[in-house]
């Protein structure tokens, strides 16, 4: 429980409890407005994002809810309750919004509970686990409105390359990049930009991944999902949202099942694509989003203070040497740019340190 001097101690914090118990109030309980014995029984904090966005678990009447905390000048919460609003119409389980307040940013949400993806993620499960996200990608790629969202452009994408050179390769690893390095580099961006604009651009949840797919239970239904973390949705590549399932961050699935679920996935999302050139399409959607993850990583630690994320990197940079290696194999044109990575991202001895 958050005590009284913490939210003396912090006006927004207050403001947003006063908030929280209006809007309870109004949405919930009308006649009881204005009724001040009449308060929340629960106020607890709930684990956040990479973000500046905070949230607080309450109960009301027998029921808990989400309370967002996004300042204004960080955050932006209308993306949240437009996406939110589009994934509800096509289907997928994202947290209904009860009640906003854009100006203050406070969002008052259905609470989709605590059984994170993350925490059935086990080598046994991967199949099952697949089988239950599958129809959320199909939902989003298939049935949810794009239209007006940001497009995952050339320029955004070869944005997010660079945050790997700029934040991994030159200020963690102190590392001068040469000119012929960076042309190299170039034409790698080139390929994977490429490769992500031939796809068809469908709605891109953008942060796909086990700590933001909740297990809902639902009596006679199976394993339901809710989706969370939309709000920076963008219409884009369509193996983007798969890319970010398959290479996950607390577990290595096996190339086997890698492939496999692939195959499962071009099957419900692109059954007319070659089975050859849709694994390209996910292998090269994977190095590009691995790269930018590496870098957002490392900015996290460097310009965020956040050095947690830093312990998360060895994975990507497996992922990244696994996959580089196995292209340069099939494509000799792929060869300078795994030697490329070689130079600058740990050897298998150092990123597990």
């Amino acid at each position: 429980m958050i005590k009284t001097t913490a939210a003396t101690s912090d006006p927004r914090l207050a403001q947003l409890k006063r908030w929280a118990a209006s809007a309870l109030q109004a949405e919930f309980l009308p006649a009881a407005r204005g009724d001040a014995d009449i308060v929340p029984k629960r106020w607890e904090p709930v684990s956040g994002d990479a973000s500046f966005r905070r949230y607080f678990r309450t109960e009301f009447n027998g029921q808990t809810f989400i309370v967002m905390d996004a300042p204004p000048d960080k955050e932006a919460i209308a993306p949240f309750v437009d996406i939110a609003g589009r994934l509800l119409r096509a289907g997928v389980h994202a947290p209904q919004v009860f009640a906003q307040n854009i100006d203050q940013g406070f969002l008052l949400l259905e609470d989709l509970g605590d059984q994170m993806l993350k925490a059935l993620l086990q080598a046994d499960n991967g199949q099952r686990l697949f089988d239950q996200v599958l129809p959320v990608l199909a939902a989003m790629a298939g049935s949810c409105d794009s239209a007006g969202l940001p497009s995952y452009s050339a320029s955004k994408l070869r944005e997010e390359l660079d945050l790997f050179t700029y934040w991994y390769v030159e200020k963690h690893s102190g590392q001068a990049i040469a000119i012929e390095q960076r042309q190299q580099w170039q034409g790698l961006c080139q390929r994977l930009v490429d490769s992500a604009l031939a796809q068809p651009q469908v709605f891109v949840h953008r942060d796909f991944h086990s700590c933001n797919l909740h297990t809902l239970s639902s009596a006679g239904q199976g394993d339901l999902t809710g989706v969370i973390d939309f709000q920076d949705a963008v219409c884009g590549p369509l193996t983007y949202d798969l890319a970010s399932w398959l290479w996950d961050r607390y577990i290595t699935w096996p190339r086997a099942d890698l492939e496999r679920w692939m195959e499962q996935a071009r099957q419900v999302l692109a059954p007319e694509l070659a089975p050859e050139q849709w694994q390209r399409w996910c292998d090269l959607m994977g190095m590009q989003r691995n790269l930018k993850i590496v870098g957002i990583f490392a900015r996290l630690h460097y310009r965020d203070a956040k050095p947690g994320y830093l312990a998360m990197i060895p994975r990507f940079a497996d992922y990244l040497r696994t996959s580089f290696s196995l292209y340069a194999n099939k494509d000799p044109e792929f060869a300078p740019y795994q030697h490329l990575l070689t130079q600058w991202l740990p050897s298998d001895e150092s990123a597990h340190s």
